[in-house]
């Protein structure tokens, strides 16, 4: 008789949430990946108040996963595989604090495995140059408004999904395919 393990929740910022909600709804083990809000001051931001760069919340993806199907660590390392974690407050033409790396921890376990990733990455000069994602205790995430949600999926042929996230898309298929839902 096997146990029902609860699913936990991860939470990353790694610049436009379009792009890292692609990757990680094709995962196996991922319930949902949902866009949002986090790490700002002002309760319940908009999309249009977010891309300002003035209520200090970072573009953001909150992840259900069942920990026997997917580790916490792996989905730390699609995290670092699929976005620039060198470069401060931007990736590619994304500009602002909103589009910056960084981890949001809901336990002082996920907190360790992050930091010791980064180290580990770090040791093993993964990345030419420093890495920056910043490690914050997750504080309120604020879904994003529906139009959001798997945006991608609906919008391949737009402009952005097609010349930014489909490149993204196709390279973490490869690279991942054995973990992949389809």
């Amino acid at each position: 008789m096997s146990e029902n393990i609860k699913n936990e929740i991860a939470i990353f910022g790694g610049g436009c949430f379009w792009c890292t909600e692609a990757v990680f709804l094709q995962l196996k083990g991922v319930q949902t990946a949902i866009p949002g809000y986090i790490g700002g001051l002002n309760p319940n931001p908009t999309y249009k108040e977010v891309c300002t760069g003035e209520t200090g919340h970072a573009e953001a993806i909150q992840i259900e996963f069942n920990p026997d199907e997917i580790t916490y660590d792996k989905l730390l390392e699609i995290f670092f595989a699929t976005h620039d974690p060198t470069t401060l407050n931007r990736q590619g033409n994304d500009i602002g604090t909103q589009y910056r790396s960084e981890i949001f921890y809901k336990n002082e376990d996920q907190r360790k495995i992050a930091e010791a990733y980064i180290d580990f990455l770090t040791a093993e000069k993964i990345h030419d140059n420093k890495i920056i994602t910043k490690i914050s205790e997750a504080t309120t995430f604020y879904q994003a408004e529906d139009y959001h949600h798997n945006y991608y999926n609906g919008n391949k042929e737009q402009g952005y999904c097609n010349m930014v996230i489909t490149p993204k898309v196709n390279k973490f298929e490869k690279i991942y395919a054995d973990l992949l839902k389809k």
